[in-house]
């Protein structure tokens, strides 16, 4: 396998043989990375804002987390859960100790934190509460993995159709809109389940009032704050989650993406008091919480505080918003620039976004297209001001380009 000399035309022919089509890809296969830069088959360099959709936040092949990687493969990789192992438990008291939650539990991806989060609600007033609240409140817009339970928490009805019947309890509401969440909650509802940013929805921050408010309102109504921080947290909005910009605590938080740099974990996190829903058997997973991944998640953590990758993506941030407001300020056809950190978008006028993402893509620029009117950026937490200013210079060109056109 590792002998064959790629070419693109070869991945788009196996692809077409052995893979179920499940993605539509870019027309490119990439083979190396190093830093904020990708090689693809032909030794060409881009430049990566997407980060394997905003899930290397330390950089590509950084060199601490390969070496923790490298070393604890060689000593154990999988034990399961029946048994203690040393970097799970560094791990859960890290985040512990950094973070609102008492305890920790791990698994595999976004959508299954978000899966542990939901049975956890539930549990807790069954359980703890000795309620019948089955119901949990989702935004609009919202999303939160394609398990059968999350898909039916995301807030994009138009995505249920052909995988119904779904799992019920779920009630959605419009996002932003404070008095619409407050007539929503019932006498059954356990939880409100948020994103401070929607991610797919295009980067759509929640407003202060409104994340503010929603705490209110579940403390008033005796019911749990869940917040959904798979594509906002390890540091993607220059706070190392992005509740802390609005002084919120959640009850549940669920985490993945960036927390080990690109390699599969997640986690819920959790007040001791809601954690304690959760006996041996309620729960549980194969690989969540192994050793390779935890190591890597520890040294990912490393890098982004002690490294400062978290205040980078705070100052970078900053400047990479404003030269896209410069942008706008330009281009009639950019409508709105949106985000918080190093995850921003653009929304367009015009339904130009996938051929403007194509021709950075041929420039060797890597961007994400949502749809046909917004482009996002999701660069590893490391990009600088040079690799910001070409991506401008590109968009400009392509922007009066595709809008003209």
């Amino acid at each position: 396998m590792h002998m064959k000399k790629w070419l693109l035309k070869d991945a788009q022919e196996w692809e077409g043989r052995y893979l179920m089509r499940t993605y539509k890809r870019k027309p490119v296969m990439f083979v190396r990375g190093e830093g904020a830069y990708l090689w693809d088959t032909e030794g060409k360099r881009y430049t990566d804002f997407v980060s394997g959709l905003g899930a290397v936040v330390a950089g590509h092949a950084h060199p601490d987390i390969a070496a923790a990687v490298a070393d604890q493969a060689t000593r154990l990789v999988q034990v399961s859960n029946l048994y203690y192992t040393e970097p799970q438990l560094h791990l859960a008291r890290w985040l512990v100790e950094k973070t609102f939650a008492d305890r920790v539990f791990f698994c595999n991806s976004g959508a299954e934190a978000n899966e542990g989060a939901l049975k956890l609600a539930r549990k807790y007033f069954r359980t703890v509460k000795n309620e019948e609240r089955p119901d949990v409140i989702c935004a609009l817009g919202s999303f939160h993995g394609r398990t059968l339970a999350t898909l039916k928490a995301t807030g994009q009805p138009e995505r249920w159709g052909p995988f119904e019947p779904l799992p019920q309890g779920f009630v959605h509401v419009p996002f932003n809109d404070l008095p619409a969440l407050e007539d929503a909650v019932t006498e059954r509802t356990c939880a409100v389940l948020l994103e401070p940013i929607q991610g797919e929805a295009g980067v759509k921050p929640a407003s202060p009032e409104y994340l503010i408010g929603a705490r209110r309102l579940c403390d008033r109504k005796g019911i749990l704050l869940m917040l959904d921080e798979v594509q906002t947290g390890m540091g993607r909005t220059g706070a190392l989650f992005a509740h802390q910009h609005y002084a919120v605590m959640p009850d549940i938080m669920s985490t993945a993406k960036g927390l080990a740099n690109g390699l599969p974990i997640g986690a819920v996190l959790a007040t001791e008091q809601v954690s304690a829903a959760f006996a041996p058997g309620d729960h549980g997973t194969t690989f969540g919480g192994g050793p390779v991944p935890c190591v890597a998640a520890l040294a990912t953590l490393e890098a982004l505080t002690s490294g400062g990758l978290i205040h980078n993506a705070a100052s970078a941030g900053e400047c990479f918003r404003r030269r896209l407001s410069e942008l706008q300020a330009k281009l009639p056809v950019i409508t709105e620039v949106r985000g918080m950190g190093l995850m921003l978008a653009l929304q367009l006028e015009a339904p130009i976004a996938e051929d403007v993402a194509l021709g950075c893509l041929e420039r060797g620029l890597v961007i994400n297209d949502i749809g046909l009117h917004i482009l996002r950026f999701l660069p590893p937490l490391l990009i600088g001001q040079e690799q910001i200013d070409e991506l401008i210079t590109a968009l400009e060109e392509l922007l009066e380009g595709a809008h003209a056109g």
